[in-house]
Parts: C-alpha cells; structure tokens; sequence
C-alpha cells in the first residue's frame, strides 16, 4: 500500500510538471511569432507607407489645395491618384485626418480584415477537424503575417484587404444564402477599384442574375453618385487618367507578377498585346470550366478564390500587394488535404499548399529585378505568375455532403477523423481514440 501511494504521489508531481495544454499553446504561439517576427525584420521592405501618402496626399491637394485629383503627382515620384472617383469620395475623410493618424487607422483596419477573413476562411477547417479554435486561428494569423502581398498590402497602406473583405463578405455571406443584398458589396468594390469587377462576371458565368444585376447596378449607381458630385473629377478620370499607363509605372517592373507583366518582361520595351490576349483567353476558358463545376458542387469558398486568382492573372498590372487575392486557395489547399481520406493524395496537396505559401513569402522575384533577360532570369521573375497559374488549374473542388449553409462562416460543423494532431484538444483526440478503437 505504501508503495503504492508513493507510486500516485510521483504520478500526481510528474503530472504538475507538465506543462498544462493551454500554456503549451501559448508558449509555442510566442515561439512561432518570433520566428515570423525574426523573419520580417530582414525580409521585410519598409516602403514608408508609400501608397497612403498617395491617397493621403491627393485627397488633401484636391479638398484643400482646389487642385484637380488627377493631376496630384507624390513629390519626386511619378505617381499619382488612380482610382475611380467614387474611391475619393470613400477616402473624403482623409482630408480631416493628420497623416500619422491616417497610417494608425489604416494599419488596423487592414490587420481587422484580415482576421475577420481568415475566420471566415479558417474557423470551419478548424471545426471541422476538432482543434482548438483560438490557437488554430493563432497560428494562421502568424503565418498570414510573413505572406509577401499581405505584409507588402500592411506595409505600402494599400486597400486591398478592404477590397478583398468586400467580396468575400458578399459571396460567403449573402450570394451564398440568397440574401436580397447579394452583390451590393461587390457593386461597391467595384466602384472603388474597377478589379473587382471580375466577380460580377463571376456571378454572370455561374447564373446567380440577381445579385449580378445587383452588384452592377450598385456600381452604376455609385459611379454616377460620384458624377453628380464631381463631375470635373470624373471626366478627368474616364476620358484620361484611366487610359494613362504611364501612371502605374513599367508594365515590365518586376512587381507586375500578372500575364502582361510577364509577356512585357519578354520585350519591355514593345510587349505584345497579342500574346497576352491568346494567354488571357486560354486562362479565363479555364476558369470558366472549373468555376461552374465549383458553384454546381456548393463550393462557393472555391469559386471565390479562384475567381480572385483569375483578377490577378488579368489585369494588365497586378502589383505583389495585389496577389492578396491568391491567400484564400492556399487556406483551401489546407482544407482540401485534410479532408481527403487517401494519403498520397493528402500528402501532395499539403506540399502543393507548402510550396505556394512558402513562395509567395520568399520574395524571389526581386532577385531578378532588371534581371530577366536571359530564359532562366524571365522564368523565374515570373514565379508568383506561374504560381498563380498552377493554383487556377489545380485546386480541387469539393462536392459538399451538405447544405452550403453548413459550411457558412460561423456555421457548426462536426470534425472529422483527420484531427490527431497538435494542435486537436485532449478531450477530442481521446474520444477520437475511442471511436476507432471501437
């Protein structure tokens, strides 16, 4: 009996010696975060928020100075105010706003956004698989942080992630439950940065007319709001500062990671807009393809993300902040191994999702600045391109089991199998035991 007790007294001190679960979990988030944090501070280019002063310093020559938008060039700089007029009436408040109170507000609601969107695209991944949800959702945030287009989005104050946020809340939220609203947050978008428009034909392709009569109309109805409200500003726009190329810079900059960037790399100095026209058609066909299998599938997540991919292949400038919208296919490249019960196959798409994380934080592509000419120079200035292609071709497509409005953000989920792993909680993974072993 003695030695017994004895036996139970050291149980019970080697027990209090382990360290509980949730200060586990703590400490290796910290952990992690310093590694990330490490990371930054020499991977990390400080572009002194350059795009905000852009808008900061427009919005204030326009409101104060009574100079014309458009005509605001950034002091020793050749750039200038490129969006509709619609956006500066959304950034009006910028003129009441100090400069260094601008970048506070700026830099928060980018980091807001994000979180809510990686909540939207994490949080039923982490149901579903029976982690504990605050350290799942701990994790992807720190890595979200070392992703090339969202630091570089943080660091030049730029609005991509308010675009982003935008439209993933409308086709998650209200397109994907048929709310009477669908598309007014596109709409919006749209008039903000005309990019986003390419959801509208997303919506057209996939036969949702309503929410895309809607969001057209919002952005119709937006745009003439702007017209009538400064009209001088809006001629400017679509009669000239909207076909001036100039204002956006070298379409070969190494920062132009999207088809005609890559095609003007061929020849910067005469790109061939035939070339780009062939490639733009054959990636759009592919899209058209698997887009419609997706939203027939009841995968909206996918549709969106590739739909985002698609905007940034496109788009005859799709600067590295721009590729924001590649982020959501690789958290799907996640779900999509964990969820598939053959383990080659799950071992291939968690590399697939490892190599293009792992890519997109490694700025590669700066390596070949000025430094495309030779064949291997080009094909590897054009990495993020070729990536974003691969993810457009390859993302699988999930037939749901269930309603679409199961797997809603903020929607229950049960876990499946696939959740032994650290980051599962003890309760979980014990009665995940108890079912296979009986």
């Amino acid at each position: 009996m003695a030695d017994l007790a004895e036996t139970k007294r050291d149980e019970v001190q080697q027990d209090e010696k382990r360290p509980r679960p949730t200060r586990r979990r703590v400490l290796t988030l910290l952990g992690l975060a310093t590694v990330v944090g490490t990371f930054l501070t020499f991977a990390a280019v400080r572009h002194g928020y350059f795009d905000l002063r852009v808008y900061h310093g427009a919005i204030n020559y326009w409101a104060h100075d009574g100079g014309l938008l458009y005509d605001y060039l950034l002091p020793k700089s050749t750039y200038g105010f490129t969006y509709p007029p619609f956006a500066a009436i959304v950034m009006l408040p910028m003129a009441f706003t100090p400069w260094h109170l601008a970048i506070v507000l700026t830099c928060v609601g980018c980091v807001a956004a994000t979180g809510v969107l990686l909540y939207w695209l994490f949080d039923p991944i982490a149901r579903r698989q029976g982690w504990v949800r605050w350290y799942a959702f701990g994790i992807a945030f720190i890595l979200a942080a070392a992703f090339e287009p969202l630091r570089e989005t943080f660091l030049f104050g730029q609005v991509n992630m308010f675009l982003v946020f935008l439209v993933a809340a409308d086709l998650l939220l209200l397109v994907s439950r048929g709310s009477r609203f669908a598309g007014v947050a596109i709409g919006l978008a749209t008039a903000i940065k005309l990019t986003p428009g390419i959801f509208i034909i997303y919506l057209l392709v996939t036969r949702r007319w309503r929410a895309a009569i809607v969001a057209a109309g919002t952005a119709a109805a937006a745009t003439i709001v702007a017209a009538a409200v400064i009209p001088d500003v809006s001629r400017v726009f679509w009669t000239d500062a909207l076909w001036n190329t100039d204002r956006v810079g070298r379409l070969a900059f190494i920062s132009n990671q999207s088809l005609y960037g890559a095609v003007a790399r061929l020849h910067p100095a005469h790109p061939s807009t035939v070339l780009w026209a062939v490639a733009v058609v054959v990636v759009l066909a592919v899209w058209f393809v698997r887009v419609r299998r997706a939203v027939a599938a009841g995968d909206e997540m996918t549709g969106f993300a590739l739909t985002g991919i698609l905007g940034c292949l496109m788009s005859p400038v799709t600067r590295v902040h721009h590729l924001v919208w590649v982020g959501p296919a690789i958290i799907l490249l996640l779900d999509n191994a964990l969820a598939t019960p053959d383990r080659k196959r799950r071992r291939r798409l968690l590399a697939f999702m490892a190599f293009s994380y792992l890519l997109l934080c490694s700025r590669l592509v700066w390596s070949f600045h000025e430094r495309f000419y030779s064949p291997i120079g080009w094909f590897f200035s054009n990495s993020y391109v070729w990536i974003s292609i691969a993810l457009l071709a390859a993302l699988p497509i999930r037939q749901r089991a269930h309603a679409p409005d199961d797997d809603a953000p903020g929607a229950e989920a049960p876990p499946s199998d696939a959740a032994d792993s650290g980051i599962a909680d003890d309760g979980i993974d014990r009665e995940l035991a108890t079912s296979r072993q009986s």
